[in-house]
């Protein structure tokens, strides 16, 4: 690397930061964080559980946002006295070293510029992700299941709680249909540029003679609904179903009439759960997921609405996102921002923050 892109490199970088300081307006941050202390401190805090578990959780996350930033600053002044020490003393493992590290702060600085872009509405939310096979026959049934497993495992390497709150199982392969939910600060932001339609392409294990086979899986992407949102459903507006639970087998599949289906009569929006233990449990879990859909309901009106005076049509982008090839090559390749890797087993095995990062960046380049 020349001195001269070292240069440039550490004043893009010490550019990038005062523009991310800005946006996150670290003052205002500290303030809030000093307030959030204050409340967490509070003896009688755990009064209110929910309330507890609010406060609790947007401390941490703001805490960790400034130090976060802090230490980025820090790091960015100390690669500077690296690179100069190295080039004082010539020394190749000095300067080796400060590269290495020049690499992973410009990693890490993206990252936190990716996140200053989440500014929606609901973008700071936690995430309800549906997955459903389309058309495909058992192979989409099949790649509906990776799907959902991709999604788990991106966000058990990265520490996020999920819980999966209804799971319909296909007949021979995979699954029709699951719910679940991403328990983390940004989910929807960061995870909402995955929805839309899935494409895998692979000589299909269910066919006995060996075919390419391609299939089709969709991803719905919901933020969830706070008690600020008043999303209120009159009883009279709803329909309760219960049915007996069903499942791939095993002692903890349910044999009493526990699950609990809803259909919303004015909008027909049918939702389901049967993970829990109890139909009061399924019940309350698939309330929350009507009144997620019904939030994206009104907010799709809305957006229909603002379409209609643009008289643009609206934005079709979340159809045919993304294609996934296992044969007769390896790729997978998103169709929107064009960005492409030629390692799919990785990307379903959980590794998607390149696409994450890209889909976020196009996203709001659309905006513009």
């Amino acid at each position: 690397m020349a001195v001269v892109d070292v240069s440039e490199a550490l004043k893009s970088l010490a550019s990038t930061m005062e523009s991310i300081e800005a946006v996150l307006d670290l003052d205002s941050l500290r303030a809030e964080v000093a307030s959030l202390e204050e409340q967490a401190a509070a003896p009688t805090l755990w009064d209110d559980p929910e309330h507890a578990q609010q406060v609790t959780s947007k401390l941490s996350l703001l805490q960790a946002q400034v130090r976060k930033t802090e230490e980025l600053h820090g790091r960015i002044d100390d690669l500077e006295v690296l690179f100069e020490l190295a080039e004082a003393e010539s020394d190749a493992d000095t300067r080796r070293e400060a590269e290495v590290e020049l690499a992973s702060v410009q990693k890490a600085v993206d990252e936190l510029e990716v996140r200053t872009l989440l500014s929606g509405e609901y973008d700071q939310r936690e995430a309800m992700i549906s997955v459903r096979a389309e058309a495909g026959g058992v192979d989409a049934a099949d790649f509906a299941e990776q799907l959902q497993r991709m999604y788990l495992r991106w966000a058990e390497r990265r520490g996020y709680p999920t819980e999966v709150l209804d799971t319909s199982y296909a007949e021979e392969a995979g699954i029709k249909s699951t719910t679940f939910t991403v328990k983390a600060p940004y989910a929807y932001g960061t995870l909402s540029v995955e929805q839309g339609t899935h494409r895998m392409v692979r000589i299909s294990p269910f066919d006995n003679q060996g075919r390419r086979q391609t299939s089709f899986a969709g991803v719905e992407v919901l933020p969830v609904v706070e008690q600020t949102d008043h999303i209120e459903i009159p009883e009279n507006e709803i329909r309760v179903d219960v049915f007996r639970s069903s499942g791939p087998g095993g002692q903890s599949v349910n044999t009493t009439d526990s699950a609990v289906r809803i259909t919303h009569l004015p909008t027909g929006i049918v939702v389901s759960c049967q993970n829990e233990k109890s139909q009061i449990q399924n019940r309350a879990a698939a309330m929350r997921v009507l009144q997620a859909r019904l939030l994206a309901h009104q907010r799709a009106q809305e957006q229909a609405k603002m379409d209609a005076l643009k008289s643009d049509g609206g934005n079709s982008w979340g159809n045919q996102m993304r294609s996934y090839v296992l044969q007769p090559y390896q790729m997978v390749k998103d169709l929107r921002t064009e960005h492409e890797v030629g390692n799919p087993q990785g990307v379903l095995d959980g590794d998607i923050d390149d696409f994450l990062e890209a889909g976020i960046r196009w996203r709001k380049q659309q905006e513009k």
